[in-house]
Protein backbone atom coordinates (compact mmCIF):
# COMPACT_ATOMS: atom_id res chain seq x y z
CA UNK A 1 0.00 0.00 0.00
CA UNK A 2 1.00 3.59 -0.71
CA UNK A 3 1.02 5.95 1.64
CA UNK A 4 -1.12 9.24 0.68
CA UNK A 5 0.07 12.22 0.87
CA UNK A 6 -1.79 14.63 3.32
CA UNK A 7 -3.47 17.41 1.78
CA UNK A 8 -2.96 20.89 2.40
CA UNK A 9 -5.92 22.88 4.68
CA UNK A 10 -7.69 25.39 2.69
CA UNK A 11 -7.69 29.05 4.21
CA UNK A 12 -11.61 28.39 5.51
CA UNK A 13 -10.52 25.43 7.39
CA UNK A 14 -7.15 26.39 8.50
CA UNK A 15 -9.09 29.08 10.85
CA UNK A 16 -11.41 26.71 12.07
CA UNK A 17 -8.46 24.38 13.21
CA UNK A 18 -6.05 26.81 13.67
CA UNK A 19 -4.21 26.30 17.42
CA UNK A 20 -4.38 29.35 19.87
CA UNK A 21 -1.95 30.53 23.11
CA UNK A 22 -4.42 28.96 25.30
CA UNK A 23 -4.05 26.12 23.40
CA UNK A 24 0.37 26.27 23.12
CA UNK A 25 0.02 26.49 26.77
CA UNK A 26 -2.27 22.89 27.06
CA UNK A 27 0.75 21.52 25.20
CA UNK A 28 3.62 22.96 27.44
CA UNK A 29 1.90 21.85 30.40
CA UNK A 30 1.96 18.67 29.37
CA UNK A 31 5.65 18.40 28.33
CA UNK A 32 6.30 19.99 31.67
CA UNK A 33 4.76 16.76 33.09
CA UNK A 34 6.25 14.49 30.93
CA UNK A 35 9.93 16.10 31.15
CA UNK A 36 9.70 16.01 35.46
CA UNK A 37 8.22 12.41 35.34
CA UNK A 38 9.66 10.61 32.31
CA UNK A 39 10.45 6.77 32.96
CA UNK A 40 10.86 4.52 30.00
CA UNK A 41 8.21 2.23 29.04
CA UNK A 42 6.26 3.58 32.46
CA UNK A 43 5.84 6.82 31.64
CA UNK A 44 5.99 8.03 28.34
CA UNK A 45 2.90 10.30 27.37
CA UNK A 46 1.27 12.65 29.36
CA UNK A 47 -1.52 14.14 28.47
CA UNK A 48 -3.35 17.71 29.35
CA UNK A 49 -7.12 18.98 29.61
CA UNK A 50 -8.69 21.99 29.78
CA UNK A 51 -11.91 22.15 31.09
CA UNK A 52 -14.53 24.70 30.60
CA UNK A 53 -13.99 26.51 33.80
CA UNK A 54 -10.56 27.31 32.32
CA UNK A 55 -8.21 25.27 34.34
CA UNK A 56 -6.01 22.74 33.07
CA UNK A 57 -5.77 19.20 34.71
CA UNK A 58 -2.47 17.31 33.36
CA UNK A 59 -2.20 13.32 33.26
CA UNK A 60 1.33 10.87 33.07
CA UNK A 61 0.50 7.38 31.65
CA UNK A 62 0.99 4.06 33.66
CA UNK A 63 3.02 1.25 32.57
CA UNK A 64 2.20 -1.51 34.26
CA UNK A 65 4.00 -4.90 33.21
CA UNK A 66 0.74 -6.50 32.21
CA UNK A 67 -0.52 -4.09 29.10
CA UNK A 68 -3.56 -4.51 29.38
CA UNK A 69 -3.70 -2.84 33.10
CA UNK A 70 -1.81 0.45 31.57
CA UNK A 71 -3.63 3.69 32.62
CA UNK A 72 -3.43 6.17 29.05
CA UNK A 73 -2.55 9.96 30.53
CA UNK A 74 -6.07 11.01 28.73
CA UNK A 75 -7.31 8.82 31.43
CA UNK A 76 -5.72 10.27 34.42
CA UNK A 77 -5.91 13.89 33.85
CA UNK A 78 -9.76 13.01 32.98
CA UNK A 79 -10.15 11.78 35.77
CA UNK A 80 -8.23 14.94 38.22
CA UNK A 81 -11.18 16.68 36.06
CA UNK A 82 -14.00 14.54 37.45
CA UNK A 83 -12.57 14.51 41.03
CA UNK A 84 -11.49 18.10 41.38
CA UNK A 85 -12.55 20.54 38.76
CA UNK A 86 -15.71 20.53 36.95
CA UNK A 87 -15.41 17.02 35.09
CA UNK A 88 -15.60 18.60 32.02
CA UNK A 89 -13.14 19.00 28.40
CA UNK A 90 -12.63 21.63 26.78
CA UNK A 91 -9.50 20.78 24.90
CA UNK A 92 -7.12 18.02 25.22
CA UNK A 93 -3.40 17.12 24.05
CA UNK A 94 -0.89 13.91 24.41
CA UNK A 95 2.68 14.28 24.04
CA UNK A 96 4.70 11.53 23.95
CA UNK A 97 8.98 10.98 24.81
CA UNK A 98 10.88 9.41 21.87
CA UNK A 99 11.18 5.79 22.52
CA UNK A 100 15.62 4.83 23.09
CA UNK A 101 15.74 3.69 19.58
CA UNK A 102 14.94 6.96 17.99
CA UNK A 103 17.09 9.58 16.86
CA UNK A 104 14.48 12.52 17.06
CA UNK A 105 15.14 13.41 21.16
CA UNK A 106 11.74 15.62 20.90
CA UNK A 107 8.33 15.48 22.53
CA UNK A 108 5.99 15.55 20.11
CA UNK A 109 2.13 15.90 20.08
CA UNK A 110 0.46 12.71 19.41
CA UNK A 111 -3.63 11.68 18.43
CA UNK A 112 -5.81 9.81 21.58
CA UNK A 113 -5.76 6.58 21.45
CA UNK A 114 -9.09 4.36 20.08
CA UNK A 115 -9.96 3.87 23.79
CA UNK A 116 -9.00 7.59 24.88
CA UNK A 117 -11.40 8.83 21.68
CA UNK A 118 -13.81 6.65 22.93
CA UNK A 119 -13.68 8.07 26.34
CA UNK A 120 -13.19 11.74 25.36
CA UNK A 121 -16.45 11.09 22.90
CA UNK A 122 -18.43 9.69 25.88
CA UNK A 123 -17.74 12.60 28.24
CA UNK A 124 -17.48 15.28 26.16
CA UNK A 125 -18.92 15.11 22.51
CA UNK A 126 -17.83 18.61 21.41
CA UNK A 127 -14.26 18.70 22.54
CA UNK A 128 -11.32 19.62 20.44
CA UNK A 129 -8.43 17.48 20.23
CA UNK A 130 -4.57 18.79 19.53
CA UNK A 131 -2.81 16.59 16.82
CA UNK A 132 -0.39 17.21 14.52
CA UNK A 133 -1.37 16.54 10.89
CA UNK A 134 1.29 17.17 7.66
CA UNK A 135 3.75 18.44 10.22
CA UNK A 136 1.07 21.15 11.45
CA UNK A 137 -0.27 21.18 15.06
CA UNK A 138 -3.68 22.05 14.81
CA UNK A 139 -7.00 21.35 17.09
CA UNK A 140 -9.98 19.28 15.44
CA UNK A 141 -13.52 18.25 16.51
CA UNK A 142 -13.20 14.60 18.85
CA UNK A 143 -16.36 13.62 16.10
CA UNK A 144 -13.30 13.97 13.28
CA UNK A 145 -11.33 11.78 14.93
CA UNK A 146 -13.54 8.83 16.22
CA UNK A 147 -16.60 9.00 13.28
CA UNK A 148 -18.47 5.94 13.97
CA UNK A 149 -17.65 5.40 18.01
CA UNK A 150 -19.46 1.99 19.33
CA UNK A 151 -22.57 2.17 21.11
CA UNK A 152 -24.35 -0.23 23.26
Amino acid sequence: MIPRKPKPLNDAIASDVALADGDHELIAAANAVLAKHYRPFWHMVAAAIRCRDGRVWTGLHIGTTVGRLSVCAEAVAFGRAVLDGDGTILTAVAVRHPKPEETDRELAVVPPCGACREMILDHAPDATIIVKDAGVLIKLPIRTLLPLPYRR
